[in-house]
């Protein structure tokens, strides 16, 4: 049996696993379900058209599910935030349901959401995420599996950031963040992130190398992103890990409308001086 605290709020129609814990002043509104293991901390909010999958854990003052802050957004549409399972989101977190009927905000497994961390509308997190204290993840980004995001680091609206990317404290990208790299202050990779490249237990040697050749294709040989993308094209010995590096490039070059945002540069060192901006 679910155990519920008396003062929560539970819908009636909420469908929720007999395990599921549910502390004082929740909130857990209509057409919801949530997963077996589940623990909601007193007063998180838990709005309608969320599903949580199994053993998450929402602390206080948490909102899953919210409204979109977006003026387009429709109050009478049926739009949905829906979540993996073994995810940790701390105090204050707050991640937006969708724009547009029928679509929905996704977040996958294994995510971690530091304080006052927020995603807006229609993103697509991926599993084992990391997101420090107050970042910012805005409407229609995608962050892909295994990338962490320091404290107050920011992602602008339609905007890709590839696997496996670790974005330094308060850096902000505007355009698309290929797979494997460090995110720099604003719109700048700032190398490769060749300390999360070692520990994924994923990867081997060769699949190392080969994303290693594919980022200095691309950032180390002066040539425009097309052209890297011909050069890249012509190593079809390429792992999977490597064709993921390459096929994330081509599709941001075929990106249209709001989505045509280009790749992130490399740092320019000739503009700095022993590490910093001259």
């Amino acid at each position: 049996m679910s155990n519920i605290h008396p003062t929560a709020i539970v819908d009636p129609s909420a469908q929720l696993a007999d395990d599921v814990e549910i502390g004082a002043f929740a909130v857990v509104e209509a057409d919801t379900v949530i997963g077996a293991g589940t623990v909601l901390r007193p007063h998180t909010v838990i709005r309608r058209y969320t599903t949580l999958g199994e053993g998450n854990f929402v602390d206080s003052f948490v909102v899953l599910g919210g409204e979109p802050q977006d003026y387009k957004f429709d109050p009478n549409q049926v739009t949905y935030l829906r979540i993996g399972d073994k995810n940790i989101f701390r105090e204050g977190v707050t991640i937006s349901r969708a724009t547009g009927e029928g679509l929905a905000t996704t977040v996958g497994s294994r995510t971690m959401w530091m304080a006052n961390s927020h995603a807006g509308h229609n993103a697509a997190i991926g599993d084992d995420v990391i997101l420090a204290n107050a970042v910012l993840l805005a409407g229609h980004t995608l962050v892909e599996r295994g990338c962490v995001l320091a404290g107050q680091a920011m992602i602008h609206q339609f905007c890709w950031v590839g696997e496996r990317v670790m974005f330094q404290g308060h850096a902000a990208t505007s355009q698309h963040m290929p797979p494997y790299v460090i995110a720099i202050r604003d719109n700048e990779v700032g190398s490769l992130n060749s300390v999360g490249l070692r520990r994924a237990p994923d990867l081997d040697d060769t699949d190392r190398a080969q994303i290693k050749e594919a980022f200095k294709i691309t950032y180390r040989r002066s040539l425009k992103p097309v052209e890297a993308l011909a050069e890249m094209d012509a190593h079809t010995e390429w792992t999977p890990a490597a064709g993921r590096f390459r096929d994330f490039v081509r599709k941001v070059l075929s990106a249209e409308g709001p989505y045509h945002r280009g790749l992130v540069p490399m740092l320019d060192r000739s503009l700095t001086r022993g590490g910093r901006r001259a």
